[in-house]
This record gives structure tokens, sequence and C-alpha cells, in this order.
């Protein structure tokens, strides 16, 4: 593997995922090793969504419990990486154009610590948190990731989190099979990514079968088009799984 890591998009379930017996915790165990360690990370997370773009700005990462109605010991994890106001910086002069902020005050969503709490489990690395705009669509998602690129050049990983599929209302939490409609909308996205036909994935509200079944609000895809939009031209699929029936958990590179 070269120095400059791949832009990389992962799905990161339910919170529960550091608790849950499924293959999607164990890719991400795995993933920190497979691609090694960056200087820091910038993380746009589903779960930070706000009018323009902003970017965390903080000394020490606090962990941000945002859900409720799970166990106990779901709310005694912490991940508390340090942060990286200079990285922070430089992220939202790259924005400029967008309006973006700053917030000094924001710790890490469980969009963020979730995985990285798998890939990176000592949290010594320095963390920093993009917000999504999810009324904005994927063009304007796409855009921010090609704002960002140059963040990889200084060895820092590009991190989308989010969901491949993520329709809450039609999760099936006994674990029954996934229905068809999520696997044809999967591999339609998986396709278009492999081709990397940029037109359909921007237009994939249209274009895609299932489109607004799989994700009936865009949130949990858009952090999927900044690692695209980040990444170089290979595309490779680092995993894919469902659970809860629907909730799909496919990984991607774009190196």
């Amino acid at each position: 593997m070269s120095s400059m890591l791949p832009a990389v998009f992962v799905s990161h379930g339910s919170p529960t995922l550091p608790f849950d017996d499924v293959p999607a915790r164990d890719f991400l165990r795995g993933l920190g090793a497979r691609l090694g360690i960056p200087k820091a990370v910038l993380v746009a997370s589903a779960h930070w969504d706000t009018p323009s773009p902003a970017v965390n700005s903080v000394a020490r990462n606090a962990t941000i419990h945002d859900f409720y109605g799970f166990p106990k010991p779901l709310y005694e994890l912490r991940y508390e990486a340090p942060g990286a106001p200079v990285l922070a910086g430089r992220a939202a002069s790259l924005l400029a154009g967008t309006g973006a902020s700053i917030d000094s005050a924001r710790g890490l969503d469980h969009g963020a610590w979730v995985p990285l709490m798998l890939m990176y489990p000592q949290a010594d690395i320095p963390v920093i948190q993009l917000s999504v705009q999810s009324g904005a669509g994927a063009s304007h998602h796409l855009a921010l990731g090609r704002a960002l690129a140059p963040l990889r050049e200084d060895g820092v990983l590009i991190l989308g989190s989010g969901g491949f599929v993520h329709n809450l209302r039609a999760i099936d939490w006994n674990g029954g099979a996934e229905p068809e409609w999520s696997r044809a909308f999967a591999k339609w996205l998986h396709e278009n990514l492999v081709a990397r036909d940029e037109a359909a994935l921007a237009d994939y509200r249209s274009r895609a079968p299932f489109a607004a079944q799989a994700h009936p609000t865009e949130e949990h895809l858009v952090p999927l088009f900044v690692a695209y939009g980040a990444g170089g031209a290979a595309v490779e699929r680092l995993h894919s799984s469902a659970t809860f029936g629907s909730l799909r958990m496919d990984a991607y590179a774009f190196a």
C-alpha cells in the first residue's frame, strides 16, 4: 500500500455494534491494521447534520451518546481521542467556499466513535468531525470530498461513516432475511460505484431502484459521497453484509 491512505466509507450500523456478534464488527476490528496508522482522521458522520458544513475543533473529544433506550453498558463506553485544532482549521479553509464554520465544543457522535473504537481502539489518533447537509444531495457531498482530498497527502484518513442501506422502519430486530428491495438497491449502488458513473450516483434518488425505501432520508448515504469525492480512481469493496434484515453494512475504499 502507498503511504497515502485511501478515503474510506464504512457503515456503522446500530450503536450496539461493539457488542454485536456480526460480520461487520469483525471486519471493522481488522480494518485499522489493514489500512495502517494515519496521522489523523477526519470523519464525515451521518449523525451531525447542519445547514452548512462544520468541523469540530477541540483539544480532546468528548463521547456523545446520541441515542436512547439501549442497555446501560453502551452508555459507559468512552472514546476520548485527541482533537486536532490545526487540522480543523485547514479543513475549514479548504471548505471556505461552502460557508464552513468551526465548532469549538462538539465531541464525537456514535457515527464517529463506534467504527473508530473498533478500528483504532487505543483512541490515540487525533480525530476531527465533519458535518453533513442531508438536504443538499449527493453532488454537494462529492464536492466536499474533492475539496478535502489534499488532506490525504498529509496522512489524514478521510472516513465517511453512515449506512449503505438505512431504513429504521424496515429493520427486523429478530434478524430475518434481507428483503429483495435492499439487495436491489445495494446491487445498483455497488455497480455504479465500481463503474465510477458519477452522473448516475449524483442522481441516485431518481435512477436507483428502491432509493427512497433504502434511504427515506439521505444523511446515512451522503458520507459515502464525501469519501468517493476525496478518494482516487480505484474503487474497492472492503466488506458486504446485512444485519437486522435490511441494515446493510457495506464498506468501500477509494484509493
